[in-house]
C-alpha cells in the first residue's frame, strides 16, 4: 500500500462575521487558495494534479454546489482536472483528506489538491417550495449560516436542540464549569495572538486579492478571564445551580469566512511538487454518537485514529482539535487525558475561527506545521461535526 504524506498546506486569515472578508465569494475565497498551493509548488505541472477534492457545509449559494469544480476553473486550472465537493459539516475539508489519502493508498493518485471554503457571512438565505402554488399565508425564510434547518418532524426533539443547548448539556453531563470554560477561551486568544505575533503562521497564510486582512480578524489579544466572566450567556440564563447557562459568545467559537487548502501524495507527489513533505497519515477514525452531543464524538475518534496507527496517547506530542465552544473541548480532552501544553499551542478556533468548510484543513496543515516546528514525531487533528460525529488523522513526522 502506498503512504500518503501532507506537502504543504495554507490558508486564508479568517474574517469574522460581516467582517474584511464578507464581500468575498466562498468560489473566489477557494480560488484563492488553490492559486496559492500552485504557486507554492515550483516543480508543478498542474496538469499532473489527479484530483480536487474540497469541504463544504452549506453548497446552498455561491458556492454553486460543487465549489471545488467552480474554483479549480475559477483558479484557471487545466479543465481536465476533475473536482468534487464533500459536505460532512464540521468536518467536511478534514473529509477531504481523508478521502484523498485513500486515494492515495490504494494507488489511484499521486497527487491530491484538498481544502474547504466557507463564507457564513454570505450564506443565503432559503424559502422552501410549497406543495401549492400561490399560498395564503406567510413564508418563512430560512437562514443557511449555522445548525438544524427546515427540519424534518420525524426527528426527536432532542437530537434537534440548538448546537449552544446541546453544549450546556455536553458540560452539565460532564461537570465542566463556566470558570473553566473562559479560562480555556482567553488561553485561546494568548495564543494564537502570541503564535501571529512570533510568525508562526506566516508561512501558513496568504492574503485574499483586494482585502486588508494580515492575521485572524476574531482573535482578541486582550481577552482575559475577568472579562469573559462579564460576557451574558446565550443559551440558557446563568444560575447558580448546575442547570444555569454558562455558554457565551466569548467561550464559543464565532461565525467566520475563510478557506483552506493542502496538497496530498505519495512518494512520487514529491518530484511532482519539487517539495518533500512534512508528515505521513498514519491513522484515521471517525464516530458518531447521539446527535446532542455532538462535541464528544472526536473522543471515539481520536482513540480508533490512534489505533490505526498502532500508538498510543502516551507518544502524542502534538493536538488540534477544532474549539467549535470552550465546553465540549474540555470534554474531549478530560477523556483523553492529555496534557493541556500539547492541545491548541498556536491558539485555537475560539480565538482564531471556524468557518466549518475550511477548519478541517486548517487544523491539519497547522499539526504539519507544528510537528515540523517542534521536532515531535506523532500528532493528532481531531473535529466535532454537528449532528453527532467526529473525525480524527494522526501524523508522523517525516522528518
Amino acid at each position: 500500500m502506498n503512504q500518503a504524506y501532507i506537502y504543504d498546506a495554507v490558508r486564508t486569515p479568517f474574517g469574522k462575521f460581516g467582517g474584511a472578508l464578507a464581500g468575498v465569494r466562498p468560489d473566489d475565497l477557494a480560488a484563492q487558495v488553490i492559486k496559492a498551493s500552485v504557486s507554492r509548488a515550483p516543480g508543478l505541472d498542474p496538469a499532473r494534479i489527479d484530483e480536487v477534492i474540497f469541504g463544504n457545509a452549506n453548497g446552498a449559494g455561491e458556492e454553486n454546489r460543487n465549489v471545488a469544480r467552480m474554483a479549480t476553473l475559477l483558479a484557471g486550472l487545466p479543465t481536465s482536472i476533475p473536482g468534487t465537493t464533500v459536505n460532512r459539516l464540521c468536518g467536511s475539508s478534514l473529509d477531504a483528506a481523508l478521502i484523498a489519502s485513500r486515494q492515495i493508498n490504494t494507488g489511484e493518485a499521486d497527487l491530491m489538491l484538498i481544502g474547504g471554503a466557507e463564507s457564513m457571512s454570505r450564506a443565503p438565505w432559503v424559502l422552501p417550495k410549497n406543495e401549492k402554488p400561490y399560498p395564503a399565508g406567510d413564508q418563512t425564510l430560512a437562514s443557511t449560516t449555522l445548525g438544524w434547518r427546515l427540519v424534518n418532524p420525524a426527528m426527536p426533539k432532542e437530537w434537534t436542540v440548538s448546537l449552544g443547548e446541546a453544549t450546556e448539556q455536553l458540560r452539565e453531563k460532564h461537570g465542566i464549569s463556566r470558570e473553566r470554560q473562559d479560562e480555556f477561551a482567553a488561553a485561546s486568544h494568548a495564543l494564537a495572538a502570541k503564535a501571529w505575533d512570533e510568525g508562526k503562521y506566516a508561512d501558513l497564510t496568504v492574503a485574499v486579492d483586494g482585502v486588508e486582512l494580515d492575521r485572524d480578524e476574531s482573535i482578541r489579544a486582550g481577552s482575559t478571564v475577568e472579562k469573559l466572566a462579564t460576557l451574558r450567556t446565550v443559551f440558557r440564563p446563568a444560575s447558580d445551580d448546575a442547570s444555569g447557562g454558562t455558554v457565551t459568545a466569548g467561550n464559543a467559537s464565532p461565525l467566520n469566512d475563510g478557506a483552506s487548502a493542502a496538497w496530498l501524495g505519495s512518494e512520487n507527489a514529491a518530484g511532482i511538487l519539487g517539495m518533500a513533505p512534512l508528515a505521513r497519515i498514519a491513522g484515521r477514525g471517525a464516530a458518531a454518537n447521539e446527535p446532542q452531543f455532538f462535541g464528544y464524538a472526536p473522543v471515539e475518534a481520536a482513540n480508533l485514529a490512534l489505533k490505526r496507527a498502532g500508538i498510543s496517547w502516551s507518544e502524542v506530542g502534538a493536538v488540534e482539535l477544532n474549539e467549535a465552544f470552550a465546553a465540549q473541548s474540555l470534554a474531549c480532552l478530560d477523556a483523553w487525558d492529555v496534557d493541556p501544553a500539547i492541545v491548541n499551542a498556536w491558539g485555537g478556533a475560539v480565538a482564531i475561527g471556524h468557518p466549518l468548510g475550511a477548519s478541517g484543513t486548517r487544523i491539519l496543515g497547522t499539526l504539519a506545521r507544528r510537528l515540523q516546528d517542534s521536532g515531535e514525531r506523532w500528532g493528532v487533528a481531531a473535529i466535532c461535526i454537528g449532528v453527532g460525529q467526529g473525525l480524527a488523522v494522526v501524523l508522523e513526522n517525516a522528518n
